[in-house]
């Protein structure tokens, strides 16, 4: 078999051989090879400047992150002595505790008192919440003094706070989150309105000077604050502490269930500088997306065991006192992640499951006269029908 000869290259003739190598050629040559070296310059010079710009955004959002820390964990609330007393959990992998405050303190002030406590045990893993509201003018003894529990915020700050809840719960509390009435109204208008479900009606001139009917509605942040500080009802205060535990449930479904993820940055912005939390922002994002999902209607809620009247006044001021015995018993299902079955109003044991979304299928009349319906007494109900 004859191999197939190789093709000789083709060599141009003299006068093809000419042309290609004429000076006006050669120019052309010289002229395609600047172009290649100004073209390898641009494409060095972009790449810089993709480099240079990623740098600046980078120098840039390590700024903000630092300028958000600073102002979120703010070092004259979130102190060392109160790091300290915090136990250090995993927010996404173990259950633990935190103290939420809303404080009545405005700008500049150094003494202020906290006007709303509430303790709550975040379930991360299994999507669960448990809320107990704490009277404000709960008797306690704190430094060998009778004094009301959210004095204990004006004698040593968040720290003071964290020992007197730790000691009259039994618990140990791993974070803290602080927010004055005026940030929180600044808050639900950063979000665009928060979506509540009104138990009642609110007409309480010392609140607002306008009336919110009840019903499920897109609250701005005047009218939210109205709702959370309310207590022109039937058993006042512990009124005003359903309904604080209302917003935070709602407030939670805003944030996990519906707010844009775009807008994300700009709402740690505003929530930098209205909220005050030993929290890094990585925790809170963390946080966050662990409890994407839940059903805030299903958070468990309760107040201490409690009553006031004309035997809890001491030295002229009227305390509100607790029943030590049944608060043990709550917190000991609190503890074990368990429904609290806590009391709901002044003077009440509790015994029913009741969530947030029981409270505001309620009103305040139904609960200080035990005439309210829960999700726990209607399956009560139904298990003693069925015996």
């Amino acid at each position: 078999m004859k191999k197939k000869p190789v093709q000789e290259s083709r060599r141009p003739s003299t006068g093809a051989a000419s042309r290609i190598y004429s000076r006006e050629n050669v120019s052309r040559y010289s002229e395609r090879a600047r172009q290649r070296r100004r073209g390898h310059a641009i494409r060095r010079g972009i790449l810089i400047g993709v480099i240079a710009l990623f740098v600046c955004v980078g120098t840039a959002a390590g700024s903000w992150i630092s300028q958000v820390m600073g102002r979120i964990n703010n070092g004259e609330i979130i102190t060392s002595d109160l790091l300290t007393t915090l136990l250090d959990t995993n927010v996404t992998q173990e259950p633990f505790y935190m103290l939420l405050l809303g404080t009545d303190g405005r700008p500049g002030e150094d003494s202020y008192r906290a006007d709303s406590i509430v303790l709550a045990r975040i379930d991360a893993p299994e999507k669960e919440v448990t809320l107990i509201s704490i009277p404000r003018d709960t008797k306690i003894e704190y430094d060998g003094k009778t004094i009301k529990i959210n004095a204990a915020h004006a004698y040593d700050g968040a720290e003071g706070m964290v020992e007197a809840v730790n000691e009259l719960c039994d618990v140990e509390i791993s974070h803290y989150a602080e927010i004055n009435f005026e940030g929180m109204q600044a808050l639900v208008d950063a979000l665009g309105g928060v979506e509540v479900n009104v138990p009642d009606r609110i007409d309480d001139p010392k609140a607002a000077d306008f009336v919110i009917e009840p019903g499920l509605q897109v609250l701005n942040g005047e009218q939210a604050l109205a709702f959370c500080r309310s207590r022109a009802y039937v058993d006042g205060d512990y009124t005003r502490m359903r309904h604080q535990r209302i917003f935070l449930a709602a407030l939670a479904n805003t944030i996990l269930n519906k707010m844009d993820v775009g807008s994300l940055p700009g709402i740690i912005n505003s929530l930098s500088n209205m909220v005050v939390t030993d929290l890094g922002i990585q925790d809170i994002i963390n946080l966050v997306n662990a409890m994407r999902g839940m059903d805030t209607d299903n958070i468990w809620t309760a107040n201490l065991p409690s009553w006031a009247g004309d035997d809890t006044w001491i030295g002229g001021q009227s305390y509100v006192f607790v029943d030590e015995e049944e608060l043990e018993k709550m917190m000991d299902r609190v503890k074990a992640g368990e429904d609290p079955k806590g009391p709901q109003t002044m003077g009440d044991t509790g015994g029913t499951s009741t969530t947030t979304g029981d409270l505001s299928n309620n009103e305040a009349s139904d609960w200080a006269y035990g005439t309210a319906t829960t999700s726990g007494s209607s399956s009560s109900s139904d298990e003693d029908s069925e015996e």
